[in-house]
């Protein structure tokens, strides 16, 4: 059987892989806590700004042109198929985040609290872990209950799907911004970013 021709199997073999890596190159390596969290942290960070980062820079533009494309199929598919699948990754692929973020804070040494009242040590990933916590709520509070109307997965009036657009633009775009600095303090807290 070919895991290739699954998700899950594609799932397996990268972390079977990226295991078999670690003892090739790290030769005997000790378990540590703080490297596996840091790891997935990173892993479900890169589903959570790539789907946004999809959403914005490909979905939603996609969409605005199939819907003034007359003799095209419009947004239907889209819509139906792919965004709900998405949503789903895209929201508890921020958690995940969010979560493995709070757990790193604790497992360095800097803890929650020093990093949310930005204190010495905690300045530059504090600032990241602030501007990440905008962007789960974002998510979770804005994007989500607003795209459940536009998808017609909960019932919505037109005007309350018009304004759940515009909600969910606002806040998804806020979010890519956000993803810039906040990549930039994770990043730069890792690399001895002065801050």
């Amino acid at each position: 059987m070919n895991p290739l021709k699954s998700v899950h199997g594609t799932l397996a073999l990268g972390f079977i892989t990226a295991i078999v890596v670690m003892f090739l190159v790290g030769g005997k390596p000790e378990f540590n806590l703080l490297s596996l969290t840091v790891w997935i942290h990173v892993f479900f960070g890169v589903i959570w700004i790539g789907l946004l980062y999809y959403f914005n820079f490909v979905q939603v533009p996609a969409v605005g042109v199939a819907l003034a494309d007359e003799g095209g199929p419009g947004p239907a598919a889209i819509n139906k198929y792919v965004a709900p699948r998405a949503l789903w990754w895209f929201r508890w692929g921020a958690l995940g985040t969010w979560l493995t973020g709070a757990s790193a804070l604790e497992s360095l040494g800097v803890g929650l609290k020093n990093a949310f009242l930005l204190q010495e040590g905690g300045l530059v990933i504090g600032l990241g872990a602030w501007m990440g916590t905008i962007m789960l709520f974002n998510v979770w509070v804005l994007i989500w209950p607003n795209q459940k109307k536009i998808l017609g997965i909960v019932e919505a009036s037109a005007d309350e799907i018009a304004k759940g657009k515009v909600v969910a633009l606002m806040a998804s775009r806020t979010n890519t911004f956000l993803s810039i600095p906040m990549l930039m303090c994770m990043v730069g807290y890792g690399h001895g970013l002065p801050l």
